[in-house]
């Protein structure tokens, strides 16, 4: 890359977050940080708003990955194997006192700085991590991942991504004349594609669009737009399978438009297949109605029990099931015998529970509820480690 590394300003993040939280010049200079990332837009937005909640300098670091890890996951461990030099930025002293980074593959990278800095530096890690627990200085947990209740871990709310206002506003003025002229209420539908335990096949995708269907009574427009993930399968029985009147968009990484971020301003309300966290969390926090279309999990005896076992010994934190089988869970975590389960439908629940969407079917919620907002305390956590 033409940089080592790039100084966050506000230029390159949310204004309002930093305006919010100055950096108080009394308290002394802030700590050195590192934001380890890769090439997962979702998960960097993650870092870019609790960066500008903390309101200090952070220098990025940006990875590229060795062909067979781009999609291939690398086994974890504190390195640097899974990376291609050439194309990321250099890792050299003086070490951070702090690192923040999200997924498997940057998370390595982490671990590795700490490595190197003979574990002076700290790792703060959004989502759930690979390696030992205790090796992290923070945990910062969506509702998807089933983690322990630990000093270092904080059970977020939802996930800590933003939407960006202006971008939208931007789009839905570029867009405005075109979907005015769609007939009313317009349902923008929003296709993520299969991922772990969710199967979306052309089958499910047929489901999805009687569903809708039977949800909307036809009435109004819909337009429906795919993600980078979704298969050609489900592209062509969207095709095959939409009412006439109904806009598709097919996403193309040349696409000269995209009407994403419009949607996001000017649709009167969404549906969002159960796989994409990104997706439901935006609309979310837009606070516009929204239905989740839950994907049929795979159906295999050994999946099946996979996920009961993960549901026994890693028990919902909250559910009050924690005791032997969830103790059992973290002994065997910390044994590398075990890996903390990501659970989807725990975030579908914790939506409907606060009223911030329906199950496709049910009425559309007229008026969402309050959204939560974890960012503060997220971000007091992690200046918490500045000072010890």
């Amino acid at each position: 890359m033409e940089k080592d590394s790039v100084i966050m300003t506000k230029d390159s993040i949310d204004a309002e977050p930093l305006a919010n939280h100055a950096v108080n010049a009394e308290a002394g200079p802030p700590p050195s940080v590192w934001m380890v990332v890769g090439d997962k837009l979702g998960d960097n937005a993650q870092l870019e708003a609790l960066v500008g909640a903390l309101g200090w300098p952070v220098t990025i670091k940006r990875m590229q990955w060795r062909a067979e890890w781009v999609t291939g996951k690398p086994p974890f461990k504190a390195s640097l194997y899974h990376i291609d030099p050439a194309r990321s930025d250099r890792l050299e002293p003086p070490w951070p006192d702090l690192v923040l980074t999200i997924g498997r593959r940057p998370s390595m990278v982490a671990m590795w700085v700490r490595e190197q800095s003979a574990a002076r530096t700290r790792v703060v890690i959004v989502g759930r991590p690979r390696g030992a627990l205790d090796a992290f200085a923070l945990v910062l947990a969506p509702p998807q991942y089933r983690l322990p209740q630990r000093p270092n871990v904080v059970q977020l709310d939802l996930p800590l991504m933003r939407v960006d206002t202006a971008k939208i506003a931007a789009a839905a003025a570029a867009w405005h004349d075109r979907l005015a002229a769609l007939t009313r209420p317009l349902t923008a539908v929003l296709v993520g594609g299969p991922t772990k335990p969710f199967v979306f096949d052309a089958a499910v995708t047929a489901d999805m669009i009687n569903a809708i269907e039977r949800s909307t009574g036809g009435q109004g427009t819909l337009f429906v737009t795919t993600s980078r993930r979704t298969p050609d399968d489900v592209v062509q029985a969207l095709i095959g399978g939409l009412p006439p009147t109904a806009q598709l968009f097919r996403w193309r990484p040349d696409a000269a438009e995209n009407p994403y971020h419009a949607l996001l301003g000017l649709a009167d309300r969404f549906v969002v297949s159960g796989d994409s966290v990104s997706m439901m969390v935006e609309v979310a926090r837009l606070a516009r109605p929204l239905a989740i279309y839950p994907l049929p999990v795979v159906g295999s005896p050994f999946e099946r029990i996979k996920r009961r076992l993960a549901a026994w010994l890693q028990p919902q934190p909250g559910s009050g099931r924690a005791g032997p089988a969830g103790w059992l869970g973290d002994r065997l975590y910390d044994a590398g015998l075990l890996a903390y389960s990501r659970d989807f439908e725990a975030l579908h629940w914790q939506l409907v529970a606060r009223g911030l969407a329906v199950w496709l079917g049910e009425p559309f919620p007229a008026q969402p509820s309050t959204v939560p907002d974890d960012l503060d305390r997220a971000a007091a956590r992690i200046r918490a480690l500045a000072v010890t």
